[in-house]
């Protein structure tokens, strides 16, 4: 991971955190809390680190082959409606341009985008739309999220959800459907892409 940002402003931060922790009701210099405004300024700078990472998948090899699939990727974001963490799983498939990536760039595109104040859909069309920029194709990005936003407040239901983006040849109904056949039961049969 690069960075081509400079870092949070954590002094400030933490000034910010224990200004909230005085409007909630409570006391920023007890016990248990006064270490807190510095810890949160600190994981604050780590889970939203993807507005600082320059992911691009600048490590190519020279290679020819049908498709690349990337199944359960972890993600971790933040929804930015209620600042409430999101995360699931990311499928990824490309469909290369005489080139591959290095699998470990399909982990870091994923984290460049859900490493910041975020929402599913976006997440998931953000991700495939690199991929179309570097070159290949076409790509499918599937995210399967669980928000807490949606467990802990409001509805409070544990359902998930799931976002889909196609791009590219990827549009193409049979090219699509072979796709996720392939993520969802691997050893299907499947023709030439």
């Amino acid at each position: 991971m690069t960075t081509d940002k400079k870092s949070i402003n954590r002094k400030k931060v933490a000034k910010l955190v224990r200004q909230l922790l005085i409007e909630l009701g409570e006391n920023p210099d007890r016990e248990g809390l006064v270490g807190t405004p510095n810890r949160i300024a600190g994981m604050y700078e780590e889970i939203f680190g993807g507005y600082r990472m320059d992911a691009q998948l600048d490590v190519s090899f020279s290679e020819e082959t049908e498709a690349v699939i990337a199944k359960d990727i972890q993600f971790y974001s933040m929804c930015e409606h209620h600042m409430l963490p999101f995360f699931g799983k990311i499928h990824v498939a490309y469909i290369p341009s005489g080139k591959v990536f290095g699998v470990s760039k399909l982990v870091r595109l994923v984290e460049k985008y859900s490493r910041r104040l975020q929402i599913q859909e976006r997440l998931t069309k953000q991700i495939a739309d690199e991929l179309v920029r570097m070159g290949v194709k076409g790509a499918l990005v599937i995210a399967e999220g669980e928000h807490l936003c949606m467990k802990m407040r409001g509805v409070r239901n544990d359902s998930s959800i799931t976002t889909i983006a196609h791009r590219g040849v990827i549009e193409k109904k049979e090219v699509r459907e072979q796709v996720l056949a392939l993520i969802y039961n691997p050893k299907s049969e499947i023709s030439r892409l």
